[in-house]
């Protein structure tokens, strides 16, 4: 019998490699843009579970605009969390295993050690607030087969994101002012598709215990030292980056100081936490010049 995959939202930069990663491992995957599958829409939803049967969905679909959520929360609500919720009704019905991409910001980012997998929540943001609502959802319908992935500072080939908008601006700017009091770990969507896809394998396995986990890179750096590390990649004088705070931009929606996330629960399902994130920026760069610069 062949298990089918759906991965929602995919036209994101995150499911692109989602997708990439299973087709790599011969696994068959439905892509459900949100044209095809809207979350929000428990009768969508269903309807894309009747015609492809799903064993594991990746629900990629997310409301992402931070600062936009502090003025329209409902209209992020829908998506994040009544989508997450449909997903898993959906799944629970099906006995579907469902991976639910979560985010570093349903933390109050005040912290002064990694977060733990089971550390308490405390979003100061709309956007936080509603995608916490998306986890307690996936975890209460399914306590056996939901499965949490917490990342950040997302980057990839695939959409608009930090490093793409830093190699553009390396080639217009003479230098550039950065934040420095925001840390940490910039993950590579490629690196999280992986984990994803393995995870999913492993709940199929039974070898992998349903609850949080969290999918960013090891290491830790700044926004500052992130771009510095870029501007390295590209060749250039990373003095031309300079460090600023956040209070030179200031944002609609607080950002977390301290986004460090610890990944402990990997062990548990028998694999290993995402590699340093220097490593990965260096192998991910390549593409990312391309996509950007063509």
């Amino acid at each position: 019998m062949t298990l089918n995959w759906l991965v929602t939202g995919a036209g994101g930069m995150l499911a692109q490699d989602v997708l990439a990663r299973l087709a790599d491992a011969g696994i068959p995957a439905v892509a459900a843009t949100r044209a095809e599958l809207d979350v929000t829409d428990p009768e969508s939803v269903r309807s894309a579970f009747a015609a492809h049967r799903p064993a594991v969905v990746v629900n990629c679909a997310a409301w992402t605009a931070v600062d936009d959520a502090e003025s329209r929360e409902d209209e992020a609500l829908r998506i994040n969390g009544d989508g997450a919720r449909h997903l898993a009704e959906a799944c629970a019905a099906e006995g579907a295993v469902l991976l639910q991409v979560s985010t570093d910001y349903v933390f109050a980012g005040d912290a002064e050690k990694p977060y733990a997998e089971d550390a308490p929540t405390g979003p100061r943001s709309a956007y936080g607030r509603t995608k916490l609502v998306g986890e307690q959802a996936v975890l209460t319908a399914l306590p056996s087969r939901g499965y949490v992935v917490r990342t950040a500072w997302l980057y990839g080939a695939g959409g608009g994101n930090f490093v793409r908008t830093m190699i553009k601006l390396e080639s217009v700017k003479d230098t550039l002012d950065v934040v420095d009091d925001q840390r940490g770990q910039p993950t590579w969507t490629a690196d999280l598709a992986d984990r994803l896809v393995r995870l999913g394998r492993g709940a199929l396995a039974g070898t992998a215990p349903a609850g949080v986990y969290h999918g960013t890179s090891s290491g830790e750096t700044t926004w500052f030292g992130f771009t510095r590390a870029i501007f390295e990649q590209l060749g250039t004088d990373p003095e031309r980056v300079r460090p600023t705070t956040s209070e030179a931009f200031v944002r609609p929606a607080p950002r977390p100081a301290y986004s460090v996330l610890g990944h402990d629960r990997w062990a548990a399902a028998g694999i290993e936490p995402i590699r340093d994130w220097r490593a990965a920026l260096t192998e991910a760069f390549p593409a990312l010049v391309e996509a950007e610069r063509g």
